[in-house]
């Protein structure tokens, strides 16, 4: 009963975080007229962009991502600063050779050197690139991952949204890769997940204090940024997405967030172990790294997503009539507000009722994630292990 009632809850009273209807904003207003693109009216007319991309490593990926930044058809003056962190793979020279024989948007390949104490790499690579690109005076930011890859009209429809609706910040979730077993089964669950904890209409409304953002596509106002001192405010911070976010929110900007249709991830996981580092090194920091928040989480996951077909088993097996149909009830319920997103990634309707399996394995995932932390290890990725990040910002409102 208890956990048909907590979905009867999460359908009506959570955001409505199941529907995938959250898409850029409507903003005719500010396209350009056909022809016009490249006119030194056009671009006076638009804003001007410099493009951050934060890289370690990336030289597999480099290839699919930074050509489609180069090749944005953005009216107005843009350019691309990559900031090679410390690469071991030659991803600053593939940078600049892919630059050189493609073309495009202008591009400066910068390294900052190591991370300073109390700063992860990223932010410290962003912190590097976002004062290179302050130096030419841009009115936005493009804060993009080095795995994203973007349709040639990607800049410029988040800049209209932008400015069509007067917002700070605007991000969108890139459509993640869903090739192998494990990424159909894991992948959309993982937006899933995030959109029931972070519901994208809650952030997207004025006046919620509900902060979210994906970290792979944020479009920022050099303004805000500013005003909200990013990245130095945050400069701790692992789940550096939602802390950006936060920070920009808390600081007066107006946030949205939502589902791409023109940024990709071309990063692959193939394996579940690869997915499961990817999860695991920041969800115990999601919890503040608090152990009572840990068992509160696990007890709630297990409550939620297993108990339904644990009841629904115990009606079959052992006869309580009851149980089956309140087990049923509630997993047909968390069936159908997974569809919506399966739908999103084109991915099989039948992977719907497994959402329990995928439940548990996000479970231990989270409790692998404490295990390590306790253990010295911290939030590990690309070499570098942050033993105590700073933690995520509070839960969202209700």
């Amino acid at each position: 009963m208890g956990s048909l009632a907590i979905w009867g809850w999460l359908l009506l009273g959570q955001g409505f975080f199941w529907r995938t209807d959250q898409r850029l904003p409507e903003h005719e207003p500010y396209h350009a007229d056909e022809g016009d693109e490249g006119t030194a009216e056009a671009r006076a007319r638009w804003p001007s962009v410099a493009v951050v991309v934060p890289a370690r490593d990336e030289a597999a990926v480099l290839p699919e991502s930074l050509p489609s930044l180069l090749a944005q058809t953005y009216p107005g003056e843009a350019e691309i600063f990559l900031i090679d962190d410390g690469s071991e793979d030659g991803t600053g020279g593939l940078a600049r050779e892919l630059s050189a024989r493609l073309g495009g948007l202008p591009l400066t390949v910068a390294s900052p050197g190591e991370p300073e104490p109390g700063w992860t790499g990223k932010l410290w690579a962003l912190r590097h690139g976002i004062a290179l690109a302050r130096a030419h005076g841009p009115e936005y930011l493009l804060l993009t991952d080095a795995d994203i890859a973007h349709e040639p009209d990607s800049l410029r429809e988040l800049v209209a949204a932008a400015r069509a609706h007067d917002l700070d910040l605007v991000s969108q979730m890139a459509r993640l890769r869903v090739a192998s077993v494990w990424e159909k089964l894991v992948v959309p669950a993982f937006v899933y997940f995030f959109a029931q904890l972070y519901p994208f209409r809650w952030v997207n409304r004025p006046g919620r204090r509900t902060a979210a953002a994906a970290g792979g596509c944020v479009l920022l106002r050099t303004e805000a940024a500013v005003r909200a001192q990013v990245p130095e405010s945050i400069h701790q911070a692992v789940i550096d997405d939602v802390s950006l976010a936060r920070a920009v929110q808390r600081s007066g900007g107006r946030i949205w967030l939502g589902l791409a249709e023109r940024v990709d991830s071309v990063r692959p996981y193939p394996r579940l172990a690869d997915l499961w580092r990817m999860v695991s090194r920041s969800a115990y920091a999601q919890l503040r790294h608090n152990p009572l928040v840990l068992l509160g989480t696990v007890a709630g996951l297990a409550l939620i997503y297993l108990v339904p077909p644990v009841a629904l088993g115990a009606g079959v097996l052992g006869g309580d009539t009851a149980a089956g149909w309140l087990g049923f009830a509630a997993w047909a319920v968390m069936t159908g507000t997974y569809i919506p997103m399966l739908c999103y990634y084109r991915q099989s309707l039948w992977l719907a009722p497994l959402l329990p399996l995928t439940a548990s394995l996000y479970l231990l995932m989270t409790v692998d994630s404490a295990v390590q932390h306790c253990r010295g290890r911290g939030a590990a990725w690309k070499g570098r292990t942050y033993t105590r990040p700073q933690a995520a910002p509070e839960a969202p409102d209700r």
